[in-house]
């Protein structure tokens, strides 16, 4: 028995979520135990195999030097491989087979392992997580959900995670990575205090307060930014497109002279126009930061928020401060 394992995979269908992990091979080889290998908490021990990362950094819901298999995801495993075991020691005694019932076997170790999970983690930002050497198991469900708002959130409280238990004291919201990036170039904080916020602003402003961080930068471009200063928690467009009517009275509001006689189509247009019209262009975008970052100080409970403006080249055009 201990020579003998058996061997099961499945393609990933992740259906219309954008996963990176989307028709990749995960595999799940059981055999018996070693003898002298114990679990605290089951008969069933998880380990990690082929192009599944290991956790390298405190803070995650999985303790340094084990593979980066998430709890739910090993209490599923757990769960499943006890039924079978369940379902043959039944069937054992159902047919009076003695020895069936005997030799199901007690203990057991699952290694799961992704063939082509070392190449896909280098397309995520695992490494800043300290997962190295492939994917992280994750899952809460088993169930694929497109674009789910759930995934994408545990990323964002498991990046602070990690950037509390390291001791820093300052983190990096981004709405998306050329965001991030200006923000690295020009203050260089370590990477662990950076985690993409996405289109989550008011999850990520509450979350960081919960965390306790002194302070919060936040990054984004205009159209992000213009929708962050007129306080939308979402900014994704699916909740809704912003009018550029809207934005232009906002900004007049604001002090910032946008001629309401010219007809804007997007935001991007009040946009250039601010940047090649205005000789006051500076000023007005400090005035937008401003707006973000009082909306974003009153999400953060009081906690200092910081706000760059990034232009659409990548470089920081304006702040809060």
């Amino acid at each position: 028995m201990q020579d003998k394992a058996a061997y099961a995979s499945v393609i990933k269908d992740a259906g219309d979520d954008p996963d990176i992990t989307n028709g990749a091979e995960i595999v799940a080889a059981v055999r018996s135990a070693e003898r002298g290998v114990r679990s605290e908490d089951s008969k069933i021990i998880i380990k990690g195999g082929e192009g599944v990362g290991t956790v390298t950094k405190p803070g995650l819901a999985i303790p340094v030097g084990e593979p980066a298999i998430n709890p739910v995801p090993r209490r599923m495993i757990r769960e499943a491989v006890m039924e079978a075991i369940s379902e043959q020691r039944a069937e054992g005694k159902e047919q009076g087979d003695a020895d069936a019932m005997r030799h199901a076997p007690c203990s057991l170790q699952v290694t799961i392992s992704v063939p082509a999970g070392e190449g896909l983690a280098k397309k995520t930002l695992n490494h800043r997580l300290g997962i190295v050497g492939g994917i992280s198991i994750l899952g809460t469900t088993g169930i694929v959900r497109p674009l789910s708002e759930a995934a994408w959130t545990a990323t964002i409280t498991a990046s602070f995670d990690v950037a509390k238990a390291l001791g820093l004291t300052e983190v990096v919201i981004s709405t998306g990575r050329t965001s991030e990036k200006a923000h690295q170039r020009k203050y260089g904080l370590p990477g662990e205090a950076y985690a993409m916020m996405g289109d989550y602003t008011e999850f990520s402003l509450r979350d960081a307060a919960k965390h306790g961080f002194s302070k919060v930068h936040l990054c984004a471009q205009w159209a992000k930014m213009i929708k962050i200063a007129m306080a939308t928690p979402q900014t994704h467009v699916r909740h809704g497109a912003l009018e550029a009517e809207k934005a232009a009275d906002f900004l007049v509001k604001l002090g910032i002279n946008i001629p309401r006689e010219k007809a804007f189509n997007t935001s991007r247009d009040i946009f250039d126009f601010i940047n090649s019209a205005l000789p006051t262009r500076h000023s007005a975008l400090s005035l937008v930061c401003e707006a973000a970052r009082r909306y974003a100080e009153g999400l953060a409970s009081g906690t200092p928020v910081i706000v760059n403006l990034v232009s659409y080249e990548g470089d920081i055009l304006a702040a809060s401060e």
